[in-house]
């Protein structure tokens, strides 16, 4: 993953095309960055006053941008700026399955650069001016959930299980199962999680193991792959909303046990424990996780 380029205050990238302060693209006004729309359940009790308060669900934040690209007298290269924004959605990767999106990174004072996760749903220039090397742009970017998240990812790499100080006792019994053990040096599968809100994380578990079973311990949530993996071979577990796959390194899918919930298999700001387990021949399959801090306001 290659790093993101550092913005400075109120300078923002939509895709790979940098927008707003020390750019052409000049940026008048940036709506929809506050509450966004509701999904109520409320219900008017009959026969009496007063409102049943039912729960609320946030619908995606719809980002309108007033711009305008300005390169006085060089009507090309504002053409050229206009094409490379309407580009950036126009791809396979973007547009070309469910679920995929664009990244609109946004940089304000005060704060670190945030990374909205959407697409591109209106794109209109004005060329009346275009000749003065002015074009009004009319945005909107329509984002996948109401969230902010953190302009980089962490991750965390765990093994299936480390030993403690009491060893092991011979002879050994083929194949073995092991239980991570937190307690061991290091502490694996504790996770500090940065931010103000709940990120769902991408799961990766490399072979060769089989039946593989993630829990996350704060919350009791378990996810149990049902495969078998070779050396080489993984399984990615992806719960971001709008995603939830289950892949195979060759793009196959796997199947997950009925009784797991990849919807509600969530880290939550502070310290996390993930532990999992596996049948393994040769005590050399991992567990990788990574995940993007996330946040309710900027």
């Amino acid at each position: 993953m290659s790093t993101p380029v550092d913005l400075a205050d109120y300078q923002h990238q939509l895709g790979p095309v940098l927008i707003g302060r020390g750019t052409t693209v000049d940026i008048r006004a940036i709506e929809g960055l506050g509450q966004v729309a509701l999904r109520s359940s409320d219900v008017e009790p009959p026969g009496e006053d007063g409102l049943w308060l039912g729960p609320d669900y946030y619908g995606g934040r719809t980002v309108r941008i007033d711009a305008a690209v300005k390169n006085s007298g060089n009507s090309a290269a504002v053409l050229d700026t206009v094409a490379l924004l309407q580009d950036a959605s126009d791809t396979a990767a973007v547009r070309g399955q469910a679920g995929t999106t664009l990244d609109l990174r946004v940089k304000f004072p005060g704060r670190p650069a945030r990374v909205l996760r959407g697409r591109l749903r209106k794109f209109e220039p004005d060329l009346t001016t275009l000749k003065h090397g002015y074009v009004p742009l009319d945005l909107e970017f329509q984002t996948a959930d109401h969230r902010y998240y953190a302009d980089t990812s962490d991750s965390t790499s765990m093994p299936l299980g480390g030993l403690t100080e009491g060893g092991v006792t011979f002879p050994l019994q083929m194949p073995f199962t092991i239980e991570g053990d937190p307690s061991a040096v290091g502490r694996p599968g504790y996770i500090q999680v940065d931010g103000s809100a709940p990120t769902w994380p991408v799961i990766r578990v490399n072979g060769p193991c089989a039946n593989p079973i993630i829990t996350h311990v704060t919350s009791g949530r378990t996810l149990t792959v049902q495969t078998t993996m070779t050396a080489g071979e993984w399984v990615e577990i992806d719960t971001r909303p709008g995603w939830r796959t289950v892949l195979r390194e060759n793009g196959g899918s796997v199947p997950l046990a009925p009784t797991s919930r990849i919807d509600q298999f969530v880290l939550t700001p502070g310290l996390n424990e993930i532990r999992w387990s596996a049948t393994d021949n040769t005590l050399t399959s991992t567990l990788a996780v990574t995940w993007w801090p996330a946040y309710k306001a900027l």
